[in-house]
């Protein structure tokens, strides 16, 4: 295990889609020892539910593989890596744009890359074409004492 983290997990399932409420709640219990608030922990779940889905409908379409996710801890930041050994991505740009679907018979909105980026602070996406996609995600959670000072505003004359 890298010292660098102070915890770590790594899970995998089938890419099944009613393994994608596990991974967040697993995700979830994992983000939980850095106490987030309710808002913070609701943002890791959204954007892994993004992550996963992504694997299992567009990295495995209707074949079954395996869905990765490794989660490190390290003071007060969740960096999470969620990868499948799919299809791969041809254009990643492209499909970073919001509303950018390949899936529009099922009715997919193309906004997966758009809320993984607005509810993580970084969001990082590899992809090889036959081989997989692999996105990087971290999220720096607030401690209480950081969002009082913030919203405590010192007003001098």
């Amino acid at each position: 295990m890298n010292k660098k983290f102070e915890n770590e997990m790594k899970l995998e399932f089938i890419s099944k889609s009613s393994n994608e409420s596990f991974a967040r709640i697993t995700v979830a219990a994992f983000a939980a020892q850095l106490d987030p608030t309710v808002e913070e922990l609701a943002d890791i779940k959204t954007a892994v539910s993004e992550a996963v889905t992504n694997c299992i409908i567009h990295g495995y379409e209707n074949e079954i593989g395996i869905v990765k996710i490794v989660g490190k801890l390290n003071k007060n930041q969740i960096v999470l890596e969620i990868s499948d050994k799919g299809k791969g991505i041809e254009d990643i740009e492209m499909a970073k744009e919001p509303l950018f679907t390949t899936k529009p018979n099922l009715e997919r909105s193309g906004m997966g890359f758009t809320i993984m980026e607005s509810f993580m602070d970084s969001v990082e996406v590899e992809s090889i074409v036959g081989l997989g996609t692999k996105i990087k995600m971290s999220k720096i959670i607030k401690s209480l004492e950081e969002e009082k000072q913030e919203d405590f505003t010192i007003v001098t004359n």
